[in-house]
């Protein structure tokens, strides 16, 4: 009669041991969680209301959830995983991971309700892990006298900053100091886009190409690698300075070109069509193309603003977010770089909820089942379920545990 409690007690322990080993094993499968979670529940259960909500706006809380929550557990995990194999020293695992789960978890819980009366503890619990992350970054990058985490670390406090920014307008009904905030969330959050494609891209098309990794047949062109971050820095420069819309709006046109520019990177003959590599060039193409659209909208054009935004945050920075999860949830347990048919699935599901709320935008007369939201909140919450289908048994695993780091 105790075999099966003693059985089902060693099962978890095992899960826990594996999910805490390193950042991605827990941050990952949390993000995608929350990327599925939330978006259907305010959809199916309040649509877009949100029951705690009195004086502020859902589209605030919307914003913040996404940006700092859903995308932001996936900066986690990825750089508490990444900046470690970067400057070679050890990662972190077990409670200090637990913390930060703890305090990201905390701070979710809060906004899925859109509890007013908890603003400033969600984002005191917000800053901690925000600035842990800078803090992080910088110490890095001092230890190892090296300047290649100086974009990191100026993103990573950009977001630091706009999410203390957006918490205090919250709270004191500043609507304009409110959008200011998330505009520059988002354009931090496009540089840090930036510049994970540009390490990434690199060895995973050199890795496609000639799978022994014997030869490196793939070398991009420098000026290529850090021209849409740095731009992207352009724009937050001109953001916190409040420049008029107008010099932003052609700023995020060259930012969005810069992009654009990346798309080249998949020009490497067939194979620039697998998944594993599609995905990234399509990443920046979306990305590129929603700033773009942005950008001729705060120019003056008559151009749905919030189409090319979510073109540029769900198609560029969420397809980006899937290929990262998808890439570093094979190499780290120890796979072959191939996505499996899930992985696929995953990402055509996420492809389609971005046309599903896009399309709307530029076509108003169109008219969707179950209201403009309904089904590409579904495609999207299908999309990150899907991955966790995927990847959440080899990730907690601790058969995985001591397999090679990328």
């Amino acid at each position: 009669m105790t075999v099966v409690p003693i059985q089902t007690s060693s099962r978890l322990r095992d899960i826990v041991r594996a999910a805490i080993a390193e950042g991605l094993r827990l941050f990952f499968p949390l993000a995608a969680l929350h990327a599925a979670v939330w978006p259907l529940s305010w959809v199916a259960g309040w649509q877009l209301g949100l029951p705690f909500a009195h004086n502020t706006l859902p589209a605030h809380w919307h914003a913040q959830e996404m940006l700092i929550g859903s995308f932001g557990a996936a900066v986690l995990g990825f750089l508490t995983t990444a900046l470690p194999e970067w400057t070679d020293t050890e990662g972190f695992k077990g409670k200090p991971l637990l913390i930060l789960a703890g305090l990201w978890t905390s701070a979710r819980l809060i906004g899925l309700f859109g509890i007013d009366a908890a603003i400033l503890l969600g984002g005191i619990l917000d800053q901690v892990w925000l600035v842990f992350l800078v803090s992080y970054a910088a110490c890095l990058g001092w230890k190892k006298r090296t300047i290649g985490l100086i974009g990191f670390v100026l993103l990573l406090a950009t977001l630091a900053i706009a999410a203390g920014l957006l918490r205090f307008s919250m709270l004191t009904d500043t609507y304009d100091l409110a959008e200011r905030a998330i505009r520059l969330m988002q354009y931090a959050f496009l540089g840090l886009l930036g510049l994970a494609l540009a390490r990434i891209t690199v060895p995973i098309t050199n890795r496609v190409l000639d799978p022994s990794e014997e030869t490196s047949p793939y070398r991009p062109h420098p000026g290529r690698i850090n021209l849409a971050p740095g731009l992207a820095g352009l724009l937050i420069a001109a953001e916190f300075s409040g420049f008029s819309d107008a010099v932003c709006g052609y700023l995020m046109l060259a930012t969005g070109a810069a992009f654009l520019d990346r798309v080249a990177e998949g020009f490497i003959g067939r194979e620039g069509w697998r998944f594993e590599v599609a995905g990234l060039w399509l990443s920046s193409l979306l990305a590129g193309l929603g700033c773009l659209l942005a950008g001729l909208g705060r120019i003056g054009l008559d151009i749905p603003t919030l189409g090319g935004l979510h073109l540029m945050l769900m198609g560029g920075l969420g397809l980006g977010v899937l290929q990262v999860l998808s890439i570093a949830g094979l190499l780290h347990t120890g796979q072959s770089l191939g996505f499996s048919r899930l992985t696929r699935a995953a990402i055509l599901c996420l492809l389609g909820a971005v046309t599903l709320r896009v399309v709307p935008e530029f076509w108003p007369s169109l008219n969707l089942p179950g209201g403009q939201h309904s089904l590409s909140s579904i495609a999207w919450a299908a999309a990150f379920i899907l991955w966790l289908c995927a990847y959440l048994p080899p990730l907690w695993s601790t058969a995985t545990i001591d397999q090679d780091r990328c």
